[in-house]
């Protein structure tokens, strides 16, 4: 029997049913759309993160405290005072460093007229602006007289200065934090926010100042030390030069002969690090859209064994006058395929729609972005299809072992 005649009967068998059809096709349709829709999400979730990251700036090194230790007891890493103002000056004399920008940060309520916020203040030097990629919208910087004069001023993000102020310009007027007067001189640009916060949320002033009235850390000699000091490298070939410049500059300074206290971390290491966390994201959304995918096979596989059932004497009817094994097998195959690979199809429009609706979304101050790419579709595709191959193999290797006198008696 020629191969074409019996999916041409397979086809026809499935239009024969085409309720018990459309209901078995909707279970493989729901999966193949969960699985699109939420992988999209992770993808651009993932996406959204590195690119967060990245408009920190480029070519950056981060460099922060140690992990002190107290009575024995090892703290969080960071936990140790042992970065000064002093370091971040002596690390900029490095051949491989562009530039530098200590900072240091609190958390602070500032008040203007009857509006007032709890935000991040991070006290920064006028290099950081460009080392860390944050352009104004309006106003100035903070200026190197500033920092060494203790100004109370600040620069406003934009979210903040649209709680404070809303539409209105800040520049000049007066806010307080923790109730003391400072002077907007400043506006951030947007660079909007991911799962790692929001660049928005945040006041910046002089490092020397948010060190004198917010940040009372200090390093174990006593003096004011710096939460973190942010290192800009001329490209990316110079991050391991610049990388033990640093350290052996840090370790000088600190009279270090065994362990570091402190830590280096480069730009692409958070990338590849965050990218693999949420790499794991991805695949547990599509392993838990592929439940749904697994569903809709074993409803394949119990509509083909009804099938099988119904069909009994057609079977046999079709091995008495010639029809081999591999015919029966062949015919109930194309079936489930059939189903899987229509559910399939309407299962990409379907999470592709979901996809494009959802992206772009705002939630709690998070917007969802979704990155559709071909390997999630090839994802989908194949593994519908290899689930209708799968789950019609034992319904169509069942029909095809039916012994042809018995299945004529089959009532």
């Amino acid at each position: 029997m020629k191969a074409g005649h019996t999916v041409h009967i397979a086809l026809t068998g499935l239009g024969a049913n085409k309720m018990r059809s459309t209901l078995t096709i909707l279970g493989v349709v729901i999966g193949v759309a969960a699985v699109i829709s939420l992988m999209s999400i992770g993808r651009g979730s993932q996406a959204a993160i590195t690119n967060n990251i990245e408009s920190m700036g480029t070519n950056l090194l981060f460099i922060s405290p140690g992990a002190s230790t107290q009575e024995g007891v090892r703290g969080a890493q960071g936990s140790a005072g042992t970065l000064t103002l002093e370091d971040a000056e002596a690390i900029s004399e490095a051949p491989a460093v562009v530039a530098v920008a200590p900072q240091v940060q609190s958390f602070a309520q500032v008040v203007a007229g009857r509006q007032n916020a709890r935000t991040r203040v991070i006290g920064v030097t006028p290099e950081y602006q460009f080392v860390r990629n944050f352009p104004l919208a309006q106003g100035d910087f903070i200026t190197a007289s500033q920092v060494k004069n203790r100004a109370k001023v600040v620069v406003l993000g934009s979210s903040v200065s649209e709680t404070l102020f809303g539409r209105l310009s800040p520049i000049g007027e007066p806010v307080k934090i923790n109730g003391i007067q400072y002077k907007v001189i400043g506006v951030l640009e947007s660079k909007g926010g991911t799962g790692l916060g929001s660049q928005d949320d945040v006041i910046m002033a002089p490092i020397t100042t948010v060190q004198d009235r917010l940040s009372l850390q200090r390093t174990t000699s006593g003096g004011r030390s710096v939460q973190s000091i942010n290192v800009q490298v001329g490209n990316a070939a110079d991050i391991d030069a610049a990388t033990q410049q640093i350290s052996a500059i840090l370790r000088e300074r600190h009279d270090i002969s065994g362990d570091d206290d402190f830590t280096i971390t480069s730009q692409q290491d958070m990338v590849q690090t965050l990218n693999e966390s949420t790499g794991v994201f991805v695949l547990f959304l599509a392993a838990i859209a592929g439940i749904s995918l697994l569903v809709g096979g074993i409803g394949i596989m119990n509509i083909m064994l009804v099938s099988v059932t119904e069909r009994t004497r057609e079977i046999g009817i079709r091995k008495s006058v010639g029809a081999r094994r591999q015919d029966i097998l062949l015919q109930f195959v194309v079936e489930s395929a059939t189903l899987s690979l229509l559910g399939g199809g309407i299962g990409i429009l379907l999470g592709w729609g979901i996809s494009r609706l959802i992206s772009g979304l705002s939630i709690s101050g998070t917007t969802i972005n979704t990155v559709m790419s071909a390997d999630i579709l090839i994802l989908a595709v194949s593994v519908s299809a290899a689930i209708g191959i799968v789950f019609g193999l034992y319904p169509a290797y069942r029909a095809a072992r039916l012994n042809p006198i018995d299945a004529l008696r089959y009532e």
